[in-house]
């Protein structure tokens, strides 16, 4: 039994919920399929996990905050719960634990395939999330099963690592909070440099998300970047962890984490690094300038004095190629997402060679009605975050609507034809 629908948003995070209520503001019959329940993706992070944006930037459709902790920074369960609350108020069909197996074209509409049936719709939104599979580097493959290794969704707490030393892979501003966390507990910590911009938590008056809200910098097209693959570039460190404070690679380092080259192999307990550290460095403090020079721009703007910027300082580097890691506990990979829409969206050209979708404002190119909202820089580089996928869901609501609307004003017509032809 096939069951008809009009629309179909897959996912109830922020996106798929953002989506639902500007869906529902254009009276779009829609209902909205979630694996778990309505914003329970949060809850894969590990247990001192926080939002790294003050509480006060989240703008969903309807559901602003307005909570007694605007400068805060929301935990994973508190994200879960505004979410939760968020779906409640929404006057659709959400469908909780209806995970989504397959969705394949067939004759102009979609069949949407899930463990409670299938549906059959005209138009889908896939929101999914940003966040969908760990990235584990091929650098990794020839380590020793007797390794423990540890994605990002699959660490939870320093206390439920073995024992031992911790090899974190990535600096990013998760693996930077992992390796922090780490520290703080006592572990002795490695972290395997990738390259990360940094800037302080704090300049003048202003958080580091203040500032880069007012430079612009999250309304980056994918078009202003150098280059595609400049979309996985990481976030600027930082950390919304006790209030929020400065995260970088100097503060691990003071608090005696190791910093070595990038991952470039492993054979057995032995990994394998890149000579880099230096440029490593050299190229996160370039990133640092970048952040400083739109701190500049945005007082500009604005007509108020630049704050002073302090300098980085000095930081000592240990250029190592080979680490043992004999009587190390675990290796925490934490080094990006990639999407898994490949896997049950049976689209052909659905993802550029990057894997981000391939689309014009949002609708797939070679599935007219097939939409995405919640993809990492879909069309700005907010796209997926609480304060920017407000705005992707309200174009690709409006882009919906506007469709049906289309495609109700050609059955009017194709209906008046046929009765003059009739008469």
């Amino acid at each position: 039994m096939v069951e008809d629908v009009d629309a179909v948003v897959v996912g109830a995070g922020q996106a798929g919920l953002a989506t639902s209520h500007e869906l529902s503001a254009r009276n779009v019959e829609h209902v909205v399929l979630e694996a778990g329940t309505p914003g329970s993706s949060w809850l894969r992070w590990w247990d001192s996990f926080t939002l790294v944006g003050p509480n006060r930037t989240i703008s969903l459709p309807g559901a602003a905050y307005d909570g007694d902790d605007p400068d805060g920074f929301m935990s994973a369960s508190e994200i879960s719960d505004h979410l939760q609350r968020y779906a409640g108020r929404l006057k659709v069909d959400v469908r909780a634990h209806t995970p989504v197996r397959r969705v394949t074209p067939q004759g102009g509409l979609f069949l949407v395939d899930t463990e409670a049936g299938t549906l059959r719709a005209r138009t889908v939104v896939l929101a999914a999330g940003a966040y969908q599979r760990p990235l584990r580097p091929a650098a990794l493959d020839g380590l020793s099963p007797d390794v423990d290794v540890v994605d990002v969704v699959s660490y939870h707490n320093p206390e439920r690592l073995p024992e031992g030393k911790v090899l974190v892979v990535g600096s990013g501003q998760s693996a930077c909070q992992i390796a922090e966390e780490l520290a703080l507990a006592g572990r002795d910590v490695v972290m395997a440099c990738g390259r990360a911009p940094w800037f302080y938590r704090r300049v003048g008056d202003r958080d580091l998300f203040d500032w880069l809200i007012a430079a612009g910098f999250y309304e980056q097209r994918p078009e202003d970047l150098p280059a595609p693959a400049a979309r996985r570039g990481a976030n600027v460190q930082a950390t919304g962890a006790r209030g929020g404070h400065d995260l970088h690679f100097r503060t691990l380092a003071a608090l005696g984490v190791r910093l070595v080259g990038h991952l470039v192999g492993a054979s057995g307990s032995t990994v394998y690094l890149a000579s880099d550290l230096v440029a490593t460095i050299a190229a996160s403090d370039a990133g640092f300038a970048v952040v400083a020079s739109a701190v500049a721009r945005a007082s500009a703007v604005e007509g108020r004095p630049a704050p002073r910027i302090e300098p980085p300082s000095a930081l000592a580097t240990d250029e190592v190629t080979e680490l043992d890691l004999r009587g190390f506990g675990a290796v925490v990979v934490a080094c990006g997402f990639r999407s898994t829409y490949a896997d049950w969206v049976d689209v052909p050209g659905l993802l550029d060679e990057h894997g981000f979708p391939l689309h014009d404002d949002g609708e797939i190119r070679s599935a007219p009605g097939l939409h995405v909202v919640g993809s990492h820089f879909l069309r700005r580089r907010r796209s997926s975050l609480l304060f920017g996928v407000g705005d992707d869901a309200t174009a690709t609501a409006d882009r919906i609507a506007a469709s049906a609307t289309l495609r109700g004003r050609v059955r009017k017509r194709d209906s008046a034809s046929a009765r003059r032809r009739h008469s």
